[in-house]
């Protein structure tokens, strides 16, 4: 079978990534991960870490299936900010468990038509000729979700296939998930989230030219829009910076809401430096969330909201 060269590859941290399944034939025989592994928490990661054995026992491929928009985006348009990670972080947190590939598949009316018998027989065998399949517990596919894990381990000789699905993993009697991840983020249980993570939650986005409201009043601020990000809960937090490819950690604050004060009613990020100076306009960020600090609160006038300010930057310092 020659190479199949049709698909657009582009690397990203090292990783390619393919738009659709017409993947390589150095990438078939592959051990394949499926799911959307928004955040890779510690349940997707229990399945990257046995991945990686079978990838080291067997000298195998790692190729990971992952959908843009996640499937519920899809089906409810107005689900706007749900995601935990983009396909940039994404791919980063795969490279840390050695993954090979990424099949980025746009989800759509035609994709979400396939039926869950025609999901195996037609991509997961004929296509990528997957050897060994990963998928967590309560995986679903195909037409109206028809398919689950029972239906893949009912396949498995036929298409000549052994599924891998690990046990789920629990905190507290809760299954670790992206959604219980995203509650705790909107509640503002910053601390927990990122124990969940293994990380410090983060966003990344391009720095917008705004109001200049911050440099005004004396706290220069870069704004972020979050697009599709999951709205964490208003207010104030203690964060580290990554300018674009820079790796250098700069520590600052930010605040994230509706800007009360000057009666703004459009969401934005902003996001106070310390000790740096530079034209940051159009840069990419990386802003980690260390750190709840406070709700957001309206403020008499502006030296009131300058004194808190300056109470917060103490406690984000710290």
């Amino acid at each position: 079978m020659r190479e199949l060269h049709s698909n657009k590859i582009k690397m990203v941290n090292k990783i390619k990534i393919y738009k659709n399944f017409k993947i390589l034939r150095k990438h078939q025989n592959a051990m394949i991960l499926i799911g959307n592994f928004d955040g890779l928490h510690l349940g997707h990661q229990r399945l990257f870490k046995e991945a990686k054995k079978y990838k080291k026992k067997y000298n195998s491929k790692i190729g990971v299936v992952t959908f843009d928009p996640i499937p519920k985006m899809y089906f409810d348009k107005s689900i706007t900010n749900y995601r935990l990670s983009n396909l940039n972080q994404k791919s980063r947190y795969f490279s840390d468990y050695k993954v090979d590939f990424l099949i980025n598949k746009k989800f759509d009316k035609k994709f979400s038509k396939i039926s869950c018998h025609n999901f195996i027989k037609n991509i997961l065998c004929k296509k990528l000729r997957a050897d060994y399949i990963f998928v967590s517990n309560n995986f679903r596919f195909g037409n109206k979700r028809e398919g689950d894990v029972n239906l893949l381990k009912r396949f498995q000789k036929k298409y000549n296939y052994k599924l891998i699905n690990p046990k789920p993993l629990y905190k507290k009697n809760k299954i670790i998930s992206s959604t219980l991840i995203r509650k705790l983020i909107e509640n503002g249980n910053l601390k927990i989230a990122n124990k969940l993570l293994s990380r410090n939650w983060s966003i990344e986005g391009v720095v917008e030219k705004g109001r200049m409201m911050g440099r005004k009043i004396g706290f220069p601020t870069c704004n972020i829009n979050i697009k599709n990000y999951v709205i964490p809960k208003v207010g104030v937090y203690a964060v580290d910076v990554y300018i674009e490819k820079n790796r250098k950690k700069i520590k600052g604050i930010a605040n994230i809401g509706y800007r009360p004060t000057f009666n703004q009613k459009k969401l934005l990020l902003e996001v106070n430096l310390f000790k740096f100076s530079g034209n940051l306009y159009n840069k990419n960020l990386t802003i980690n969330f260390t750190k709840f600090i406070r709700g957001e609160t309206k403020f008499k006038n502006i030296d009131a909201l300058k004194k808190q300010i300056n109470k917060d930057i103490k406690v984000a310092k710290r």
